[in-house]
């Protein structure tokens, strides 16, 4: 048991080393003398300077999707693979001609298409279609978390501060790269069904402190109607 306990040491100390480090310096392991070295000056920086991604309309809606170190832009690449926590706000990519990060929204597991007829994988980083003349990406989808067509959502790139400021969550601090938005299991969640600040459901739900549990201080109307609503979308589900 020895054994496998040293191995299980050695796969977890890999773990948190690439979740630290990211991409940002290429497939060769640092030293571990290195190592400390960046954790003691660039992970202080990367607290400080932690961007928050999300894809909403506007500032007064819900988030409906949160950006997390794995989810796709429109450039093919991870949110890992372009610039991250920094305070000039950089995302660009680290991989290709991409200048600023941006959610592409999937159907599923499938990519949406474009007025064009082709999908959102068949555009460069600069949104041309690369199988038409088609110059400007335009999805034929719409948000199953807002109702509202996909071409008027934006990325939101965010400090601490100004998260703060509209009332939505920002976590803990971490040590790991490219954490965007996520702050916790719940943000994994879709907005519609996520129950803090930033999802739908966020102002049906309280923290009852005295007890430490989560408890619905909504009236049955509210419950009701919350419901209904997440029934409705989920009822008309996009096109396929």
């Amino acid at each position: 048991s020895s054994g496998i306990n040293a191995e299980y040491g050695h796969v977890e100390a890999y773990w948190q080393y690439h979740k630290i480090v990211g991409d940002e310096v290429g497939d060769e392991l640092m030293t571990p003398e290195q190592f400390e070295a960046y954790k003691n000056t660039v992970v202080p920086e990367r607290m400080k300077n932690r961007l928050y991604l999300s894809w909403r309309v506007g500032d007064e809606g819900i988030d409906c999707e949160l950006i997390g170190p794995e989810t796709m832009c429109y450039c093919q690449h991870r949110y890992r693979q372009h610039e991250t926590d920094n305070a000039d706000k950089k995302t660009s990519c680290r991989n290709c001609s991409c200048k600023r990060y941006e959610f592409c929204p999937k159907n599923g597991t499938q990519p949406v298409r474009c007025k064009c007829k082709h999908y959102s994988t068949e555009h460069d980083a600069r949104k041309t279609c690369t199988r038409c003349a088609c110059k400007a990406l335009m999805l034929t989808f719409t948000c199953p978390s807002c109702g509202k067509p996909a071409h008027q959502h934006s990325t939101s790139i965010e400090t601490k501060e100004e998260r703060l400021a509209l009332g939505k969550p920002v976590g803990q601090d971490t040590p790991y790269a490219a954490m965007g938005g996520l702050t916790g299991f719940s943000s994994l969640a879709p907005g519609y069904l996520r129950m803090d600040p930033s999802g739908a459901l966020g102002d049906c739900v309280s923290r009852d402190t005295s007890h430490g549990l989560s408890r619905d201080t909504s009236s049955s109307v509210s419950r009701g109607a919350s419901r209904g609503a997440i029934k409705g979308l989920r009822g008309r589900p996009p096109k396929r």
